[in-house]
């Protein structure tokens, strides 16, 4: 969460930032303080550090204050512990096991509910106008782009995931209003995926980022999920960054299989019995 208000420190308004500065200062102290004196000691008004709050995805300042609790609670520390060139292999598996432990508990503690609560409802709305959606990525982000479109395909959703940076930007053209694009991105700065997403917001469809705060990507698609990480990428192949964002994913299908309600279940029920037959005994 600290790592997130960093980031998008300076995409905010001269005021909203005072206040960023004030959280990152002292969190603890910023979470358990009145709206007040917060505003006092960032010398703003009450409403802009609630407007700061909900400029960093959060419903409001109560929300903000109890996920910057938990952010910043001793009891889940986030340590990102790097694997050395000396590494024994149970070194490595304690290390990557606790790397991703770290950061899906972190994720819980500072995700953006209601940004969360917006992507589902945009996805589900899709479903009700039948329209399509589409999942783009590159590299490991297009293996993710697939794993969502074979869990929203089971919902009786047209999807399609796409890594083809061509293909992308001449799917989006034929995207519009009823559409969703949901973009999946580790650096939020491939020029591909954002001019297909560009293109897919210009012509009506909404538009879905995955992807880390203070990017490009994030200031341009209408909905901002944050997946936001120490992992470094210069040595290895991302790891944390890419279960973050499956974890996203899953919390989406999920959300949107929920609103669809109990129409879905005989559909499932019934491909889940199609499956068996390709099964040996």
């Amino acid at each position: 969460m600290l790592d997130r208000i960093t980031a998008s420190l300076s995409s905010l308004a001269p005021a909203e930032q005072r206040v960023g500065k004030l959280v990152l200062a002292d969190p603890r102290a910023f979470a358990r303080l009145p709206v007040r004196e917060l505003a006092e000691r960032s010398q703003v008004s009450k409403p802009t550090v609630v407007r700061f709050c909900r400029s960093m995805g959060y419903d409001g300042l109560a929300d903000f204050k109890l996920k910057l609790a938990g952010s910043v609670s001793e009891g889940v520390p986030f340590i990102h512990r790097s694997v050395d060139l000396d590494d024994k292999t149970g070194d490595v598996l304690v290390k990557v096991v606790d790397n991703a432990v770290a950061a899906f508990l972190q994720y819980r503690n500072a995700a953006s509910t209601s940004a969360l609560d917006r992507a589902a409802a945009a996805l589900a709305e899709t479903w009700r106008q039948r329209g399509r959606i589409e999942f783009h990525g590159a590299g490991n982000s297009g293996i993710v782009a697939q794993d969502a479109q074979h869990k929203f395909f089971r919902l009786g959703v047209t999807s399609l995931a796409t890594s083809d940076g061509h293909i992308q930007v001449m799917s989006a053209t034929l995207l519009g209003k009823g559409d969703c694009l949901v973009t999946i991105s580790n650096s939020g700065r491939t020029r591909d995926l954002m001019d297909a997403a560009d293109i897919a917001r210009r012509n009506g469809a909404t538009t879905i980022a995955i992807t880390s705060s203070g990017s490009p990507l994030a200031g341009s698609c209408q909905i901002h999920l944050a997946a936001d990480h120490p992992e470094g990428y210069d040595r290895y192949s991302p790891m944390v960054s890419r279960l973050l964002h499956l974890l996203i994913i899953d919390v989406l299908a999920t959300s949107v299989a929920l609103r669809i309600g109990s129409s879905l279940q005989p559909v499932l029920q019934q491909m889940k019995d199609n499956l068996r037959a390709k099964r040996y005994t």
